[in-house]
């Protein structure tokens, strides 16, 4: 059995960042002493050939995800008692950089963002943590925790490599972690046992130098505990490297998992993130994770001498605008709650208790679990009205931004927020106007009147115009959502991006104001009057409780955009669901007189709200989306020929499949014939497409031309699930209501947003237990141009 070795002294560290550099300088041949010493960094904690061990005792790490910056500062300690109170034994805390770091060279440690001190509490509670701290974390978070100033360097492919233009600034990020963070290391008596590097890296890209460089940089920046890994179990085999340790995510199947670990390295074996639930987007039904088949995989990785992470524990609120985006572009919702056992209010129900339940077999001798903590108190808030109103427009500063052609909002330094472009029109007939692209939406006005919207979900980037007898004032009010935080679409640049043309024709010289909210949703100054105003608008409302508690703002009757309570930005509200309500803090209301300011984009249907004891997080309302032309689209195969067709593998493991001859075209579908099960549904986790290379097609620009159905009631299977990049969720025919389906073959067709050439497929069949509906035996595979027609 071997032990790692620890880093105790600073004088050591430089001898073997020394062996490191001289190791580099012969091809690597003194990379595996590097590693060992570098795979683990305490006397007290250990990674051995079997085990984890502290105090040369063996340790299975029982964690549980928790976010700080989605927790109130005031319930930290509720919430990791709660932890404490489930049977876990460590902490696992995600660092943001841009929350840190929101203006370049700008550091944030304070108050809500004091993260020592949570690792301080943590230690108070009896918790060990496990520290992420990115550079690149995802976690639906916005931008995946990247700083947006990043993208005022040019170029789509840039972020998460080796280029200078982010390895410079993820060092300086890297070194003032070190410097807030190092002494909360185990090596330093703090709670921190392992940090990681990186995250998920094996999604993104194939660069191993790009890991063994953030390792090294983690290392520059004080940390001599042990650095990991995390990926999904079917990226853990191409980007291990023997400097760090490997753990492998995964929402199900802990064998699979835990085998692709034993192809790699020989040590104990762990889940980095085990999936008791997921996240929503807006428009989609709320998502929920069966508490049994989780507690009976705890229970099998435990069984296995395994360790695990529970993604998430408590999942919180993406307060303020923090929430992130999901590819190509489907927003989330400000709730975090992502059915964790610990709820977005930190509620312990039933799901707790099974957990619990589970656990419990599995303590050390002497162990126990301590009582879990009461729930905070609840208040109802009486329907309350707003009385006052502000106008958007006259919110817009006076300062004007002068463009040829509007760039995105980057250029500008303009971070996020509700964006005004301006011009005047001549005298014309009806015309098209259109923009290179709209990053997220935007409303589109002549004179003050409303004449369309544009919508990045789904590329409509055009809206047409109304004959002009006269010259007429163009205003398009943009409104950025959330930048994309996962896949290549991270270089996801706001705003509305020229050329913008008319007929055909560009328009030039334009007028652009810009209300930047910031790192924490500044309101502008606000000009307020009594009654309604006519379009966008801001309202306030003041709000008297006698007892404070935590509530739920009723928004249901509310259109789509912002709230703040007493300064405090709670974060995004949209009317279509699958969240109805706002989860607001006790601690955040005080007792007398609270201010409520709700920006209303599209303009509520009654201007009241009301504070609920239990939250909404489950009601659809698709008819209060922007308006959108209804489909007339169908699949147009006849006469095409397949480029494939062939057979799957059974069971639920990534396959590539090569086609004989590369084709061209700007369309691809997939047309399932039939499925192992013997049923009529088709399913899909995962679809991309490979390249002449072998490697993934770029996805940035694509889009869902046609599906012959999805289930969008019961669950969300919708078919941007088969494109998103995430392995946990998918695509799935419709089974329920009028749009059940009826039967194969069923046909997903994808737009890749220009011609390219496509030499095979790599398919993630529907993730779960053997037996799950909708997985793809027969099938055939299309290139084409044009797959697709209107009716």
């Amino acid at each position: 059995m071997t032990t790692y070795t620890p880093i105790t002294s600073p004088g050591r560290r430089r001898v073997l960042r020394r062996v490191a550099e001289l190791s580099a300088a012969a091809g690597g041949l003194l990379l595996p002493f590097a590693a060992t010493v570098h795979a683990a960094g305490s006397p007290r904690f250990a990674i051995t050939d079997t085990d984890f061990t502290l105090d040369g005792q063996r340790l299975q790490i029982r964690c549980g995800e928790m976010h700080f910056a989605r927790v109130p500062r005031e319930y930290w300690g509720h919430r990791l008692k709660a932890i404490k109170a489930m049977g876990l034994n460590t902490v696992c805390a995600y660092l943001f950089w841009n929350y840190h770091e929101w203006r370049e060279g700008k550091y944030d440690w304070a108050g809500q963002r004091d993260a020592a001190e949570f690792c301080r509490l943590a230690q108070q509670e009896g918790l060990w943590v496990i520290l992420r701290p990115g550079p690149y974390a995802c976690a639906e978070w916005e931008m995946g925790g990247l700083p947006w100033w990043l993208l005022k360097h040019p170029g789509d492919s840039f972020l998460r490599t080796r280029d200078a233009a982010f390895m410079a600034p993820a060092q300086r990020w890297m070194k003032e972690v070190g410097r807030v963070l190092g002494q909360q290391q185990i090596t330093h008596g703090g709670p921190i046992l392992m940090v990681q590097v990186e995250n998920e890296y094996g999604f993104f890209g194939e660069d191993l130098d790009y890991m063994r460089a953030m390792r090294q940089v983690l290392i520059d920046g004080g940390f001599d505990v042990p650095l990991f890994q995390c990926n999904p179990t079917n990226a853990v085999v191409k980007t291990h490297i023997k400097e760090l340790f490997s753990v492998a995510n995964f929402g199900s199947d802990p064998a699979a998992g835990f085998k692709a670990l034993d192809q790699v390295q020989k040590g104990p074996r762990m889940c980095g993130e085990y999936y008791s639930g997921w996240f929503d987007t807006w428009g989609s039904p709320h998502k929920r994770g069966p508490a049994d088949r989780a507690v009976a995989d705890i229970q099998n990785m435990l069984k296995m001498n395994g360790s695990f992470s529970l993604y998430m524990a408590h999942g919180g609120t993406s307060f303020g605008l923090w929430g992130g985006c999901d590819r190509p572009f489907r927003p989330d919702t400000s709730s975090y709650d992502y059915d964790a056992p610990i709820s977005e209010a930190g509620w312990m129900g039933e799901k707790f208790q099974a957990y619990r339940n589970g656990i419990k077999p599995f303590l050390l001798p002497g162990e126990t679990l301590p009582p879990a903590p009461a729930h905070n108190p609840v208040i109802a808030i009486a329907p309350f009205s707003f009385k006052q109103s502000a106008s958007v427009f006259a919110a817009l500063p006076p300062k004007v931004i002068k463009a040829v052609s509007p760039q995105p909002l980057e250029a500008y330094d303009i971070s996020r927020g509700i964006v005004s472009y301006r011009i005047t029109l001549p005298a014309g007939p009806a015309a098209t106007l259109e923009a290179a692209k709209v990053r997220d939406l935007a409303w589109v006005y002549v004179d003050g009147k409303l004449a369309g919207t544009l919508d990045t979900r789904y590329r409509r980037f055009k809206v047409d115009l109304p004959a002009r007898s006269k010259p007429v004032t163009l205003e398009i009010l943009l409104y950025t959502i959330a930048r994309v935080n996962f896949g290549v679409e991270i270089h996801d640049r706001k705003g509305m991006h020229g050329p913008v043309t008319l007929a055909g024709q560009p328009l030039e010289n334009w007028d652009i104001r810009a209300i930047d909210f910031d790192a924490d949703a500044v309101l502008p100054p606000l000009a307020w009057k009594t009654g309604r105003t006519a379009g966008p608008a801001f309202w306030r409302a003041s709000v008297d409780v006698a007892t404070t508690g935590d509530t739920f703002l009723d928004m249901s009757s509310w259109g789509q955009g912002i709230v703040w309570v007493n300064g405090r930005c709670l974060g995004r509200y949209w009317s279509i669901g699958p969240t109805q309500t706002m989860y607001l803090p006790g601690p955040w209301l005080k007792r007398g007189a609270n201010e409520v300011i709700v920006l209303d984009l599209t303009g509520p249907q009654v201007a009241r709200s009301a504070g609920l004891k239990t939250p909404v997080l489950d009601q659809l309302k698709p008819d209060r989306d922007l308006p959108r032309p209804p489909s007339t689209a169908r699949a147009q195969l006849d006469g095409v020929k397949p480029v494939h067709e062939g057979e799957f593998q059974r069971g639920a493991a990534t396959q590539d499949v090569m086609f004989a001859q590369p084709a061209t075209g700007r369309q691809f579908c997939l047309e399932s014939l039939d499925a192992f099960d013997g049923k009529q549904f088709a399913a899909i986790a995962e679809l991309a497409l490979l390249g002449p290379d072998g490697k993934t097609l770029n996805q940035s620009n694509w889009t869902i031309a046609f599906v012959d159905s999805e289930e969008v009631s019961k669950e969300d299977g919708g078919a941007l699930n088969a494109i998103n990049g995430q392995n946990t969720d998918h695509w799935h025919t419709a089974y329920s209501g009028k749009a059940r389906t009826t039967g194969h073959p069923h046909r997903i067709i994808i737009d890749l947003g220009k011609t390219d050439t496509v030499a095979g497929m790599r398919y993630t069949p529907r993730q779960g237990p053997e037996g799950v509906t909708g997985r793809i035996r027969h099938y055939r595979a299309y290139v084409g141009d044009k797959l697709v027609v209107d009716r």
